[in-house]
This record gives structure tokens, C-alpha cells and sequence, in this order.
């Protein structure tokens, strides 16, 4: 070897060693930086046989970095959907401090404790039929599980409301998200073409992708070029090249039986009935799942709860040869006119109310649950107690019975098609506390897998500062025995010319 190739050998560890240095202590000043991966110089033998830095690579685990989306998008999912079911779980207020799922165990608000109430006060009344305090407690019980029925009714549409308004919040930061990331994939790019350390612009695509998947369920895939496309979990383009747009139009009110919007990706559906393609993970899932499919499914149970109080509390002709339609007695809904089909109770829990002729609160007469005529006061048609006599017990008995009788409800709302009105109150509530528990606990579940996976990617791509203070060590070492090598090569060279 010549001494100019030797110094030029010895110029070039100088210049690999400050740019390795340069790495290691980048890594070591973000050791604690969130989405930071480790950065590693990756040096080659030049045509002289010296050393260059060729590129700057990071450290990267594309199989890690995909749990990590998907535990993250499954939790957002299941956490959205807890939230709202808390909401609903509240108004039944059974499912916090009770080890039961059956309403009839509680001392709630919820329409399966207040129509216990009810039961017991009509037992009560039965026992006594002269005393009008006794038939006052049965309208109080009556108007207590109609108001029960009106409040779970209305948080309902508050839930499907702000989950509403939470789809329209979420589709913002997705397209925010998505134009943030345009900028970072279009700076790995270019990197790439024109030979420039890209880690950072990689690192910032990663942490962006992460924050999407909270969102909404993502996968990602590479190009030769670097440029990367990401898709939903159900196969629709969200970035190739540009952005998507993703739209939504908010409904305000959401009052029992309307539908909420879609959102769509340019104009393909992702969320609702009708999409084809459906999103599966992420906030913006749980929020639609929450919207369109659970908080209606309860809100169609207690419209059930309501349209069977009102067919079982009505009253029917009581004449020798019955000719005039059941009307509906001690429940009702304003305006009301005839019995509710069960096939078309959409509207009943919001309305349903105590009929107020037998409220005496509304200059109604409390005697007409013993005696019959609720529905029409004039028309001796509907009366049961034909004689008057104050101690008749029958009607009372009838209407004490309706309530464990059983009687047929539309599947459609999923608790089955036949069972008494306190059975399926009873189930009402049991539903709604195990979807509340299932999702807290899915929510539970999948957080720890994010946190899990998160902590092995961070093992895996993350700065080890006892591996990074090593590499230190190691490349001051280096510098030295370069150091030593020059010094002695000029010496070489020095006593060359001193010979000449």
C-alpha cells in the first residue's frame, strides 16, 4: 500500500467514525422519544479499500408495528363502544353495585325494578280495594316505571347523539391524519431518490399510522419506491399516492327509528346497513356499532317493555256480546286511540304515560284501576265491576296477573319472541350489563395487548443506551488507533522525504 492510498484510507475511517458518532448520538438524545427507532449507519469498502457510510437505516419490525395498529384499533373500538353502553347501564343503575344481571334483584331505577314496584303495590291494593291510598301508590308505581321507560328512552338518543357527533369528530382527525401523512410519505420518497437519511420521515409515517389506527382499522403495504398505501381493515383505499376523503354529514337528532349518515371514502360506505364494506376495528367502528346497532337494540327493548304494559293493562268490552275494539287502559300514549301492534312500537318508551283519567293528580279517578273503565269513563262498556261494590278484587287481579302472564314481543329487538313483561324486563337488563361488560372487558384486553405489543416493538426498534454507550466506547477506540495510524504514517512519510 502506498502512503497517499494509506492516508487516504486513514482520511476515510476519520470521516466514517464522526458520521457513526454522529448516529449513535442521535440515538442516545432520543432514547426516550416516542415512535423513535434506532438508527444505524451502515458502512461499506470503498475502491481503495478504506470505509463510507453508504445509507442511515432504522431499525424497523413491520410484523410488530402491525400488532401494534391492530390491538390499538381493536381497543378504540371496544372503548368506544363501553363508553356508550356505561351511559345506558346508568339508568337502569344496576350495573355497578350488584353481583346479579336480573333487574328484579335491584334497587334501581331500571324498568324491571320499577315494574316489580308495581306488582307489589297492585298485591297491596289487591288486599285492601277500599283503601284509596292503596290505589293512589299503584298510579305512583305506574307513573315511576312510565317515567322509567321515558328516561331510558331519552338516553338513548343522547348516546346515538354523541356517538353521532364522535363519527364526525373522528372522520376530522382521520383526514387530518391522512394530510400529515401525505407530507411525511412524499419526504420518504424523495429521500430515497436522492440518497438522503429518510429515518426520520419513516418514523413519523409509523407514529401517524398508529394514531390512524385508533381511529379506524388500517393496514399498510410498500412500494418498491418507499411510498407506502394504506387501506381500512375491510379492503378500502384510505392513501395511495394522495389522500382519500373521507365524509360524513353529522344528524343532529337521532330520534327513536331514524338512521344516522354513513361515512363514506370517496363515496363508498364504510359504516352502516349498507355498506359494502364495512370498517371492523377502530373509534370510528364502535362509535357506528354504538350508533346504528346496540343503542337501537336496546331502545327496541324498552319499547317493547312499553307497547306489552300498554296491550297488558288494556281494556276490553265487557259487555254479553262484545262488540267495540280493546282500548288501552292504565297505560297509554297521548292521543291514543287504539292498541299497539308489536310488530310497531317504534316511539312507545318516549310517550308512554299514565292514562291521567285515572290520575287524581290530573282530576282522574285512582277507583277506576278496581272497577274498569279507564279507557272511557262514560262508557259502561269497559267496566268490570258491574255492582259497584267497593270491595271487588277481580280487575285487580287481572292486572296484577299481566305482569307474570306471558305474552308475545318481536324478536327483531333479541330477547325472544314470548315471556312475561317482568322476565323480559328482567332480560333488558341483563342485556344491556353483559354487553357492557363484554366490551369493558374486550376493551381491557386488547389495551393490554397494545401495551404489550408496543413495549416488544420498542425492545425491538427502540435505543438500548448500554448497547448505544458501548458503540460509543467502541467508535472513540477506533478514532484513537486512526490517530495513532496517521501519526505514524507521517512519520513515514516525513523520514521519506528527510531521505530524499
Amino acid at each position: 500500500m502506498s502512503l497517499s492510498t494509506a492516508f487516504n484510507v486513514i482520511s476515510s475511517s476519520f470521516a466514517v467514525n464522526s458520521a457513526q458518532t454522529a448516529v449513535v448520538s442521535n440515538n442516545i438524545a432520543n432514547a426516550n422519544t416516542p415512535g423513535y427507532s434506532r438508527e444505524i449507519a451502515n458502512v461499506v469498502t470503498n475502491s481503495y479499500g478504506g470505509a463510507d457510510v453508504a445509507s442511515v437505516t432504522r431499525e424497523a419490525n413491520a410484523a410488530l408495528l402491525e400488532q401494534v395498529s391492530s390491538s390499538t384499533s381493536q381497543a378504540a373500538t371496544q372503548q368506544a363502544i363501553s363508553d356508550g353502553l356505561s351511559t345506558l347501564a346508568a339508568t337502569v343503575d344496576d350495573s355497578s353495585s350488584a353481583s346479579s344481571t336480573s333487574g328484579a334483584d335491584q334497587n334501581g331505577a331500571s324498568p324491571s325494578a320499577m315494574l316489580a314496584n308495581l306488582q307489589s303495590a297492585l298485591a297491596t291494593y289487591e288486599d285492601s280495594p277500599t283503601s284509596s291510598s292503596a290505589a293512589d301508590a299503584v298510579v305512583s308505581a305506574a307513573s315511576d316505571l312510565a317515567s322509567s321507560l321515558n328516561s331510558g328512552s331519552a338516553t338513548v338518543t343522547q348516546v346515538r347523539e354523541q356517538a353521532d357527533q364522535n363519527i364526525a369528530t373522528s372522520v376530522g382527525t382521520i383526514n387530518s391524519l391522512l394530510s400529515q401523512f401525505t407530507a411525511a410519505n412524499n419526504a420518504v420518497v424523495t429521500g430515497l431518490q436522492t440518497g438522503g437519511n429518510v429515518a426520520s420521515a419513516e418514523d413519523t409515517r409509523d407514529s401517524i399510522v398508529t394514531q390512524l389506527a385508533q381511529q379506524i382499522g388500517v393496514s399498510t403495504v410498500t412500494a418498491a419506491n418507499g411510498s407506502e398505501s394504506i387501506y381500512t381493515d375491510s379492503g378500502v383505499t384510505l392513501f395511495q399516492d394522495a389522500p382519500s376523503v373521507v365524509s360524513f354529514t353529522p344528524t343532529p337528532t337521532l330520534v327513536d327509528g331514524a338512521s344516522g349518515a354513513p361515512v363514506t371514502v370517496d363515496g363508498v360506505p364504510i359504516t352502516g346497513a349498507n355498506s359494502p364494506m364495512p370498517v371492523q376495528s377502530g373509534a370510528l367502528a364502535g362509535y357506528a356499532a354504538l350508533r346504528d346497532t346496540l343503542a337501537p337494540e336496546y331502545q327496541a327493548q324498552l319499547d317493547q317493555i312499553a307497547g306489552g304494559l300498554i296491550n297488558a293493562f288494556a281494556e276490553s268490552d265487557q259487555s254479553a256480546t262484545p262488540t267495540l275494539p280493546s282500548l288501552p287502559g292504565l297505560f297509554t300514549t297521548p292521543g291514543a286511540t287504539s292498541l299497539p301492534s308489536m310488530t310497531a312500537t317504534t316511539g312507545l318508551a318516549a310517550t308512554i304515560e299514565v292514562n291521567p283519567n285515572v290520575d287524581a293528580s290530573q282530576g282522574g279517578n285512582p277507583n277506576l284501576l278496581r272497577d274498569g273503565g279507564i279507557s272511557d269513563p262514560g262508557n259502561s262498556a269497559y267496566t268490570y265491576n258491574s255492582t259497584g261494590s267497593a270491595s271487588y278484587t277481580g280487575r285487580i287481579q287481572e292486572l296484577a296477573g299481566e305482569i307474570s302472564a306471558s305474552q308475545s314481543f318481536d324478536p327483531s329487538a333479541g330477547l325472544g319472541s314470548s315471556s312475561s313483561l317482568a322476565d323480559y324486563a328482567n332480560a333488558s337488563v341483563s342485556w344491556l350489563q353483559g354487553e357492557n361488560q363484554q366490551a369493558s372487558d374486550s376493551s381491557s384486553y386488547q389495551n393490554a395487548l397494545a401495551t404489550q405489543a408496543t413495549s416488544a416493538l420498542s425492545n425491538a426498534t427502540g435505543v438500548n443506551l448500554d448497547a448505544e454507550m458501548t458503540n460509543m466506547l467502541n467508535l472513540e477506540n477506533s478514532y484513537a488507533s486512526s490517530a495513532k495510524l496517521l501519526t505514524t504514517v507521517t512519520s513515514m512519510f516525513s523520514a521519506l522525504l528527510d531521505a530524499a
